[in-house]
């Protein structure tokens, strides 16, 4: 058993021929900072390339959380002052998420708690992602005027019909099960089962990947909470594929209206409460990742990371959602019809030597 402390916000251990990462701000809800990517990225790198390293699994520490986004706050106190973390972290966060979307050997994430943001970059690009009735998985960049990024642009367009654009625009919650039936996560296992999970995914003799989908598959087939009860958007996916196949944001916003129901009215408000400009970098975003590979999704990313450091919503989002929290951000522009199409092309333009290089 080798373990090694970096700063102790995440730890490695090695358990037989298991590399197991543990992030560790249990706290913060195990949130992402740049430190911890620094410490995650070259052990990945040097566990791929490890002939006694046959699996790697990542889980959080504490009973609440796996990881509830990134450390955002450092990142705009940095914008404002004008330091690199600005770029670093985002540069450096989204070539994590490709490692692990490009890694050779099985990437089990343990995704048992709350799954945001950058938690949702750590696991879901990875072959295994295991939920459990703890999981609560969003992606509510939009409410602080963001975007849904670490590779939302490539997996949420992959999400059945016209589910990932809804997720993205809206930051909607999906639980447990819920997590698994769309897809974000692969398999669903009870909580209680997950300590003993781990230590058969350690025991596995230098196993294959479909090895590991096998004993996850088993103790799926031994997990039957909450099995009965009916997916959350069961009675909406008709209504959300229909009312948001549309050209533009606002000409979701239109069907929305029009359609009335109590659903569609509750998503007009949600979309009326968070950035404008969000919205329309959101929805082209998920457009375009649509026919991308992960990598040129993060590339184009690192560009849109880039004009939300540049713009205003960002810094007023974070001020209104996690510093001051009186939830009532100002944005710039306030309506959607502010948007220039000017000012989003800017935000998609290439940042020529700048851009990430993956």
């Amino acid at each position: 058993m080798m373990s090694s402390k970096a700063g102790s916000e995440v730890l490695f251990e090695k358990v037989g021929n298991a590399g197991v990462i543990t992030l560790n701000r249990p706290k913060a809800l195990n949130a992402l900072n740049l430190t911890m990517i620094r410490h995650i990225y070259p052990q990945l790198k040097k566990w791929d390339k490890d002939s006694e390293t046959d699996i790697v699994i990542i889980k959080g520490a504490g009973e609440k959380a796996f990881c509830a986004g990134g450390d955002i706050r450092a990142v705009t106190e940095a914008g404002k002052a004008g330091d690199s973390l600005a770029q670093d972290f985002f540069r450096e966060e989204y070539i994590l998420n490709n490692t692990i979307g490009t890694y050779q050997k099985p990437y089990v994430a343990l995704i048992d708690g709350i799954t945001m943001g950058g938690g949702v970059g750590l696991s879901v690009h990875g072959r295994f992602r295991v939920a459990t009735e703890k999981t609560l998985f969003a992606m509510p960049e939009t409410g602080i005027g963001l975007f849904p990024d670490v590779g939302g642009g490539y997996f949420l367009p992959r999400l059945r019909g016209k589910l990932g654009l809804f997720l993205a625009l809206t930051g909607f919650r999906l639980k447990g099960r819920d997590v698994q039936r769309v897809g974000v996560a692969t398999h669903f296992v009870q909580s209680e089962k997950i300590a003993s999970l781990e230590k058969d995914l350690v025991d596995l003799k230098s196993p294959s990947v479909s090895d590991v989908a096998q004993l996850l598959d088993t103790y799926q087939e031994q997990s039957r909470l909450d099995a009965e009860k009916p997916f959350v958007l069961q009675e909406q996916t008709e209504a959300i594929d229909r009312l948001f196949s549309a050209g533009s944001v606002e000409e979701i916003m239109e069907n929305l209206k029009k359609d009335g129901s109590a659903f569609a009215l509750k998503q007009t408000e949600i979309l009326a409460k968070v950035s404008p400009t969000s919205l329309k970098l959101t929805f082209r975003q998920i457009q375009e990742g649509a026919r991308m590979s992960l990598q040129e999704v993060l590339v184009m990313e690192y560009r849109l990371s880039q004009a939300c450091m540049r713009g205003h919503d960002f810094y007023e989002g974070v001020r209104a959602v996690l510093i001051d929290k009186d939830q009532s951000p100002k944005w710039k522009p306030s309506t959607l019809s502010g948007v220039s199409e000017q000012a989003l092309e800017e935000c998609f333009s290439s940042l020529a030597e700048r851009d990430l290089k993956l």
